[in-house]
C-alpha cells in the first residue's frame, strides 16, 4: 500500500511538473501593422527631407531621429527578401501562435478594385506572409481596417469584399475558431447587415459551417459572435503626458468582458505611445490626418512587467472559462506598431528580444 501511494505521489508531481514548464494553455497571437514597405511621402528628394530617402509609407522625421531606438534589427523595412521569414521564425519560436493582419479595402469607399488592394502597402505584410515559405509554423486571419477612407460601403461591396475573404479562408493556415475561419472587424458601426448574412450563406457554400465574426460591439443577434479590440487608446484629444504603464494595464484588464453567448479575444499591450506620429507638420503624420489629436502616452513597460500582465492574463482566463473561446484565443498589441509604441521584434533598443522572451517564459514555462 505503501508502495502504491509512493508511486501515485511520484506521478502527481510528476503532472504538477509537467504543468510548470508547459506553462498556462493559451493562443496567443499578436496585431501585424503594415507601415513599413513602400514609399514615404516626404521621400520628395529636398534637402529638408533627406531623412525620408528609402523610408516606408509610415515613417517620420520623429520616429527615425528621437525614437530612432525602435528600429528593428533588420532596419526601417520589412520588405526585404527574408525578413517575413525570419519575423515567423521570431514569433513562433517564442510561442506565438497566429499574427492577425490588419487588411484595407480600397478605394475610398467605392467598389472592389483587386489590383490597387493588393497593391496598397498597408497590404503587402499578409502578401509577404502568404509567400513565405514557413507560413505553416503560424496561423493567420484578417482584422478589417474597415475606418476613414478604408470604409466598405454598401452591401454589393460588402459581397465583394466576402467573396475576397473566402478565398483567404480556404489558405491552410487561416486560423479557425470553432472550426470557422475567423474574422475580425474593427469597426462594428460600419457593417452591412445584409453584407454579413451574404458573408455567412458564402462560407457555408463554399464548405464552411461559418464564418467566426469578431467586433469590438453588436450582440450575437447582429451576427457578431465573438468580442475583440484593437489596441487601448486612452485620454485622446487631450493633453499629451505621461502616464505609468500600469494605468495600461488597468484599462485592458477593464475590456476584458465576455460571456457564453459572446466570448472576448482578450488583448493586452506592451505600450502606447504614438508621439512620433502625433506633429502635425513634417515631423508627424500630418501627411495623413490633420486632425489627429494629442493623447497620453505611456510609460515603456519593463520585459518583467509585460511578462506579469500576460500572466494576469492567464489567471484572468483561469477563472473566467466561460467568457473565452474554447481554445482561450488571446493578442497582443501589436507586433509592428513601432510608431504607436506597440511592438515585440527585436530593435536596436532591445537586440536582445526580451518582449519575445518574457512571451516564451509564460507560455513555454522557461
Amino acid at each position: 500500500m505503501k508502495t502504491f501511494s509512493a508511486i501515485f505521489l511520484l506521478i502527481l508531481l510528476g503532472l504538477q511538473n509537467f504543468a510548470q514548464k508547459s506553462g498556462p494553455t493559451m493562443k496567443l497571437g499578436a496585431y501585424y501593422f503594415e507601415a513599413w514597405s513602400g514609399k514615404c511621402p516626404y521621400d520628395d528628394g529636398k534637402p529638408e527631407h533627406a531623412w525620408a530617402k528609402g523610408m516606408p509609407t509610415h515613417a517620420t522625421k520623429k520616429l527615425v531621429t528621437e525614437f530612432a531606438g525602435r528600429m528593428p534589427l533588420w532596419g526601417w523595412r520589412d520588405d526585404a527578401p527574408g525578413v517575413m521569414e525570419q519575423q515567423i521564425d521570431l514569433a513562433a519560436d517564442n510561442g506565438l501562435a497566429f499574427f492577425s493582419f490588419c487588411w484595407y479595402w480600397e478605394d475610398d469607399n467605392g467598389p472592389i478594385n483587386i489590383p490597387l488592394l493588393e497593391s496598397l502597402p498597408r497590404n503587402h505584410g499578409l502578401k509577404m506572409f502568404l509567400d513565405a515559405k514557413n507560413n505553416d509554423r503560424m496561423e493567420f486571419c484578417l482584422m478589417v481596417a474597415n475606418f476613414n477612407k478604408w470604409n466598405i460601403v454598401g452591401t454589393e461591396a460588402w459581397k465583394q469584399a466576402a467573396d475576397y475573404w473566402i478565398k483567404l479562408f480556404k489558405h491552410p493556415s487561416y486560423l479557425q475558431v470553432n472550426g470557422k475561419p475567423l474574422l475580425i472587424i474593427y469597426n462594428f458601426k460600419g457593417i452591412d447587415p445584409d453584407g454579413l448574412t451574404y458573408l455567412q450563406e458564402a462560407a457555408q457554400k463554399a464548405g464552411f459551417p461559418g464564418v467566426e465574426i469578431a467586433a469590438n460591439g453588436g450582440s450575437p443577434e447582429d451576427g457578431i459572435n465573438l468580442r475583440a479590440f484593437y489596441g487601448i487608446s486612452l485620454g485622446e484629444n487631450k493633453k499629451l503626458e505621461k502616464h505609468p504603464y500600469r494605468e495600461l494595464v488597468e484599462a485592458s484588464v477593464e475590456k476584458w468582458k465576455g460571456s457564453v453567448e459572446q466570448p472576448i479575444i482578450p488583448l493586452v499591450a506592451q505600450g502606447r505611445d504614438r508621439r512620433p506620429w502625433i506633429p502635425k507638420n513634417d515631423e508627424g503624420l500630418g501627411w495623413l490626418n490633420q486632425n489627429w489629436g494629442d493623447e497620453w502616452y505611456f510609460e515603456k513597460a519593463t520585459p518583467e512587467e509585460f511578462k506579469d500582465c500576460l500572466v494576469k492574463l492567464s489567471q484572468w482566463m483561469d477563472a473566467h472559462p466561460e467568457q473565452v473561446t474554447s481554445d482561450r484565443l488571446a493578442v497582443i498589441y501589436a507586433w509592428n506598431e513601432i510608431a504607436e509604441g506597440g511592438w515585440l521584434m527585436p530593435c536596436v533598443e532591445d537586440p536582445d528580444g526580451n518582449y519575445l522572451k518574457a512571451i516564451h517564459r509564460v507560455l513555454m514555462g522557461k
